[in-house]
């Protein structure tokens, strides 16, 4: 069901030599780049038109308005099941406990008397927030995407989900009523490539047949989607800015001999159910634990949903793997290479193996921090670098939505006492009207210091 790889041999490569060896879903964004490039430019060119079009070609369903009434966002919350209202309420307080922490204050710094610069942080004016359909529903993502936003400060905020055929061109009611719980009011009936184009370019022209304005373009997209949507964010990074290119999901598990194999099993088939592209990772030094884990998931895997559709193409496919390492040291040098999207630590002293990871999007540390607990209720956000990125990368967060502003400020002493330096690296880089550019403001005669 799952396959091996044995490091336990010689002393591991270093760098892309370790990366290679490692398992990983083949995710080709380059070549679906092909395949979005015409519908981002006939929504660039046709707007909501295009964007309906191919909602009635991908979706199977011909919607009359792409923006989603009022009255539809209400009616989703007020039949939402109490349970699952009371569930996201809670994930929203958790989220916004941490999110809010996480703004930085305007921060001004004196140089010299009289010379100051000040860092401030300001949002991002207009963002879209892009919500997956498809194979499950994520009112978790509305959370994760929306809070940070608003936490930021950002002012608008739009949101955009694929339309469900079963909901009459809406998309999913759970979704509806996160957003209206959040207090979202624009929100989309929009999917895929298409929908990323929409919040690039804008649809202006209207949005069916009832006289709607429009989506203005926004200035950020975040949220992940599939290769599709993920393409359409590579082709129109620069017009917009984006979080990432999300690609499948991944956990990573670094476990010794003190894991229970009951928990490392559900927690591997906890991802694996996301999708049959989803990496399912454990690293371990225990060849114990490893074969007791291969038991486990016979067992668990069994007694599942969506065993045939995900969860086992996603544990035989080549990015899910047992990987065996000599020592605890290894196992670091390994997950480090890898990059999880998701680490778990279940090893002895769990949370000081934990600190010395350098490479993750988000780590839970010991028996009682599973994955699931982040994805929902735990505060963290669950929108994370995948595909290795987290080694340059981080997950969403307030900072995402903001920009660091330098305001510059000096006095005439202040400038008079740095001038000639100016001129000289000036002159040093030949670029003499730089220079000159000072010498105008004290008469073409720098002061000497």
């Amino acid at each position: 069901m799952i396959s091996r790889i044995d490091l336990r041999g010689e002393a591991l490569p270093e760098g892309a030599a370790l990366r290679d060896l490692l398992p990983r879903a083949e995710f080709d964004v380059e070549a679906a780049l092909e395949r979005v490039r015409p519908i981002c430019e006939d929504v660039r060119h046709h707007g909501a038109a295009a964007v309906i079009d191919y909602g009635e070609k991908f979706d199977g369903v011909r919607v009359p308005s792409l923006r989603v009434p009022a009255e539809e966002l209400t009616r989703a919350l007020d039949e939402l099941d109490p349970a699952v209202r009371a569930a996201l309420e809670e994930s929203v307080r958790r989220a916004r406990l941490v999110h809010r922490e996480q703004r930085r204050a305007t921060h001004t710094t004196q140089v010299v008397p009289g010379g100051t610069v000040t860092e401030k942080w300001i949002p991002v004016e207009r963002v879209g927030l892009y919500v997956p359909g498809g194979r499950s529903v994520y009112p978790s993502s509305v959370v994760m995407n929306v809070v940070p936003a608003q936490e930021a400060g950002v002012e608008g905020v739009a949101v955009a989900s694929p339309p469900q055929k079963e909901f009459g061109g809406l998309p999913h009611p759970t979704i509806l009523a996160a957003c209206a719980l959040l207090g979202v009011d624009e929100v989309y009936a929009a999917g895929g490539a298409q929908a990323i184009a929409m919040f690039a370019y804008g649809t202006l022209d209207g949005t069916g047949t009832d006289g709607e304005p429009g989506c203005a373009p926004v200035n950020l997209v975040t949220g992940p989607g599939n290769i599709y949507v993920a393409a359409a964010k590579r082709l129109l990074k620069g017009r917009i800015g984006i979080d990432a290119e999300a690609g499948p999901t991944e956990i990573a598990i670094l476990a010794d001999s003190t894991a229970d194999p009951v928990h490392v099993a559900a927690d591997l088939i906890s991802q694996a159910e996301h999708d049959p592209m989803a990496a399912s990772v454990l690293v371990t030094d225990s060849e114990e634990l490893a074969t007791a884990t291969e038991a486990e998931l016979k067992t668990q895997v069994a007694a599942s949903k969506h065993v045939d559709d995900r969860i086992v193409p996603a544990l035989a496919g080549r990015q899910s793997a047992i990987v065996l390492v000599r020592d605890l040291a290894d196992g670091l040098k390994v997950v480090d290479a890898y990059g999880a999207e998701h680490l778990e630590i279940q090893t002895a002293d769990a949370a000081a193996v934990a600190d010395r990871v350098r490479n993750a999007g988000a780590i839970f540390v010991g028996p009682w921090a599973p994955v699931s607990l982040g994805d929902y209720c735990a505060g963290s956000n669950h929108v994370l670098p995948t595909g290795g990125c987290a080694c340059h990368s981080s997950g969403l967060s307030v900072q995402s939505f903001l920009r660091g502003v330098h305001i510059v400020d000096y006095t005439r002493d202040a400038l008079a006492d740095v001038a000639h330096h100016v001129v000289t690296l000036a002159e040093a880089e030949d670029l003499p009207a730089h220079g000159a550019a000072i010498k105008a403001r004290f008469g073409w005669k720098v002061p000497q210091r």
